[in-house]
């Protein structure tokens, strides 16, 4: 088999028989004089979905302000996908971020279905499973990379630990497993595993029980078969990282500590990985007319609805959203995209329908952007007072971050359970439904009322609004995320 990767540069390097190209690399550098290494160089794995993508090139972000040199592995298409759509900062502005690009097989990825009997993206499996074939190229940049650092330090997303489970054939590398969901979500996963024991902290084993029962529908089977297949990381894993923050983690994550996650006990909680602070003024020419149109409305009285790149709504269901939102009588922002294709700069995207005339009725408070949205901006402009969210963990940290209580509409996968962390933990956002009808769909007189009661909550705004500062403040000197960025550096630097 011939693969052709994009290498350092825009050199390219066919190779045949990577595995075996790599033990005769390995045998080669053994003789390579020690003192020409330099010293940390990371390298990081992120799974190609939206969400995963772009946490991890956020935590790149982080950890390139440490002088560490940085090498984000991926497609070529799911690269150039990460560094279109991150919000908040310049992908191409940090010197010392490289980007390897690999092309993989052709794959088959039919068009989401808007009408399917569950929300999980089944249609971009196709995509996920192709992510495979990183594995051969991946072990290549290890070889190169290898000789010449005194310690190769690899976070990987969990979805890829197969890809990179090469790192035990170099004795100067280390595997870090980067969960993409919160410590309340991750550690929940675990606690149901073992049968839902009790816990010495009552309170954290009540707030666990809130979790709504019936899950089994929200990963396809054949999905958690794969993923679990994943968990080859207990034989190499050096440690955990987390994009949550122990301001609203940190009982779950000392909880996670006793467990040994992925066969290490050692935990980061380094987030929030996304920029706490947007500056308009560093970038005028590329503000979007989405925060123009903000500037013209009062305080905290918009509401962002956005439902991430995974989920299709039917068009039943965009009828009755979009009858709630004009019922509502409130000023709103709503993102009407489809779910990503395995492709996204490959086909047609599905127009979708509202109601005839809904766009010019609603049109002196209601915005309706069918293209990519700044989220991470919107959600920091300070007209905007509540988010609408199916609880991806992406935008669930984002919003609060950034002090603003969510509306939880979850549709599949952690979704539930980071709902659950929202609305019975922390308590800065309401359900819009019962899980147990997630079959079924939400009216508009059930989307008003919700709606309704988020946006006239004071109470939970000052609470979002609170626990929002105190996440920005963690990320200061002295900052409890600012002394995990610094461990964490520290670890792998010393």
């Amino acid at each position: 088999m011939i693969v052709e990767v994009k290498g350092f540069g825009d050199s390219i390097v066919v190779f045949r028989s990577p595995l075996e190209e790599l033990q005769t690399t390995l045998k080669s550098t053994r003789i390579m004089n020690m003192e020409d290494k330099s010293g940390v160089v990371v390298v990081v794995v992120p799974f190609v979905a939206q969400g995963h993508l772009n946490q991890l090139l956020h935590f790149s972000r982080l950890l390139s302000a440490y002088n560490l040199p940085i090498h984000i592995v991926g497609t070529t298409t799911h690269n150039r996908q990460a560094k279109l759509r991150v919000h908040g900062w310049d992908p191409i502005s940090a010197a010392n971020i490289h980007y390897h690009e690999y092309q993989i097989p052709q794959f088959q990825s039919p068009p989401p279905d808007p009408n399917d009997s569950t929300k999980f993206p089944s249609h971009l499996i196709p995509s996920f499973k192709a992510s495979s074939h990183l594995r051969e190229p991946f072990a290549q940049l290890l070889a190169t990379l290898s000789p010449t650092a005194t310690r190769v330090i690899v976070v990987h997303d969990y979805l890829m630990s197969t890809v990179v489970q090469d790192v035990v054939s170099f004795e100067n590398t280390e595997a870090y497993v980067f969960h993409s969901a919160s410590a309340f979500t991750t550690f929940s996963y675990i606690w149901e595993g073992k049968g839902m024991p009790c816990l010495d902290d009552v309170e954290s084993h009540m707030q666990l029980t809130k979790i709504p029962i019936g899950l089994e529908g929200v990963i396809p089977k054949d999905f958690l078969e794969s993923a679990m297949s994943n968990y080859v990381c207990h034989e190499f894993n050096s440690g955990n990282l987390y994009d949550t923050c122990k301001v609203i983690d940190h009982k779950f994550i000392d909880l996670l500590a006793k467990e040994g996650v992925c066969g290490s006990s050692k935990q980061w909680a380094m987030g929030p990985f996304n920029p706490v602070a947007i500056i308009d003024a560093e970038n005028p020419s590329k503000r979007h007319k989405v925060l123009e149109w903000l500037d013209k409305r009062g305080k905290d009285s918009v509401i962002y609805v956005s439902f991430g790149t995974t989920t299709s709504l039917s068009d039943e269901q965009i009828q009755e959203l979009a009858v709630g939102l004009e019922s509502s009588e409130e000023n709103f922002i709503w993102v009407l995209r489809d779910a990503d294709k395995g492709d996204i700069f490959e086909g047609e995207v599905r127009r979708i329908e509202l109601p005839k005339g809904f766009e010019e009725r609603v049109e002196e408070r209601g915005l309706v952007v069918r293209e990519w949205a700044p989220q991470l901006e919107i959600l920091a402009h300070p007209a905007t007072g509540g988010f609408m969210t199916h609880c991806g963990w992406n935008s669930s940290m984002e919003s609060i971050t950034m002090g603003v209580p969510m509306a939880a509409w979850p549709m599949h996968s952690d979704q539930p359970r980071n709902a659950t962390l929202i609305t019975e933990v922390i308590k800065t956002g309401i359900s819009v439904r019962d899980w147990k009808d997630d079959d079924e769909v939400v009216t508009s007189s059930g989307i008003e009322k919700s709606i309704r009661k988020l946006m006239g909550s004071d109470e939970m705004r000052k609470r979002a609004g609170k626990l929002g500062e105190d996440v920005r403040r963690s990320v200061e000197e002295g900052g409890v995320t600012r002394m995990e960025i610094e461990s964490f550096v520290a670890h792998i630097t010393r």
